[in-house]
């Protein structure tokens, strides 16, 4: 006796298995973009002042220097790895270019990002080659980097200005085609870093590591040096950053930073990387970053609100998106 079965046939089950598999990543990759796109649409219906010239400008620019750490922090993170060292590094950043601009731009600009990038090689150096955790390395860091900022600002007492006038200010105030200069250089490494995690064979080497360190290692790819490149690459962003926006506000602010290196791993993660790793899209973070931006500034136009809010805000949106994509990449594995 025969049993009818319900189950469709073998050829039809690969086939409706891959749609399923492109949008579950389509929804990975793209959700984030969705949702910027109706907030954004929700709150220029909603506030007058929300879509104007002058407020865009402003959100843009206060987005570029998060960005900047967020794109050093995609990198770190598609290795499986975490930088906490970034908001302190940021800060130091910050510190070193207004103090080097007394000695000129080129000074201002190579003593942060030296420093901030040597101790992302010391970062690197010590996950890579020792093997210790990413979590405690990278925590000593931002808290050694911290120090260090203190140290030359007499506990924060001194505050050191970048000069009117000055190549460095110039850069980090003036605009062009309506944009401030931040905002570009942001465009362009984040086009360069899309074109290096995606195009080329340390992005693959990333994207190798991450997946699964040991394969990546029969394969002939040098895990060791990708791990500490990635590091040295996430210091010398955060370095960049904090001192385009010493330059922005003419000073080297001793109290920014603080919590950077979670509002970095919030926007990545938003914005489709995979905690775990082997998985992410440079475009995502920079999604991430203006989410997160937008959130804020529609809680500042509701004026009601604390701004703590938006920070449980982003705590939740965080939350939902990794439970999400832990349900994606179960649901994919599976099929």
């Amino acid at each position: 006796m025969t049993h009818a079965t319900t189950e469709p046939p073998a050829e039809a089950r690969p086939a409706g298995s891959a749609r399923s598999d492109r949008l579950s990543a389509l929804v990975q990759q793209h959700g984030a973009l969705a949702v910027l796109l109706l907030v954004s649409l929700v709150a220029s219906f909603s506030f007058d002042s929300f879509a104007t010239g002058d407020n865009i400008s402003n959100m843009a620019t206060g987005s570029a220097f998060l960005a900047i750490v967020a794109l050093g922090m995609t990198f770190v993170i598609v290795t499986g790895g975490i930088d906490l060292s970034v908001g302190s590094l940021f800060a130091l950043g910050g510190v070193l270019a207004a103090w080097g601009s007394r000695h000129g731009t080129l000074v201002a600009l190579l003593l942060p990002l030296s420093v901030c990038a040597l101790i992302g090689l010391v970062n690197g150096l010590l996950i890579a080659r020792s093997r210790l955790a990413p979590f405690i390395v990278t925590l000593a860091a931002m808290l050694g980097a911290r120090g260090l900022m203190l140290a030359l600002t007499d506990e924060g007492a001194d505050t050191y200005l970048v000069g009117k006038g000055s190549f460095l200010a110039e850069l980090g105030q003036g605009s062009t085609l309506g944009l401030a200069k931040p905002v570009w250089i942001t465009l362009v490494l984040f086009v360069a870093g899309a074109v290096v995690l995606r195009r080329t064979r340390f992005g693959q080497h990333v994207y190798a590591v991450g997946g699964n360190e040991d394969a990546a290692a029969l394969m002939g790819a040098p895990v060791a040096r990708t791990k500490i490149l990635v590091y040295v690459l996430s210091g010398l962003l955060a370095g960049l950053a904090g001192a385009l926006n010493a330059a922005w506000l003419a000073s080297g602010v001793t109290i920014l930073g603080n919590g950077m290196e979670l509002e970095a791993i919030s926007a990545v993660v938003i914005g489709g990387t995979l905690l775990t790793g082997g998985l992410g899209y440079v475009s995502g973070s920079l999604v991430g970053v203006l989410l997160l931006k937008v959130i804020q500034n529609v809680i500042n136009q509701i004026g009601s609100l604390d701004s703590s809010y938006q920070q449980v805000v982003s705590g939740a949106f965080l939350a939902v998106v990794v439970v999400a994509q832990t349900w994606l990449g179960r649901r994919r594995h599976l099929m």
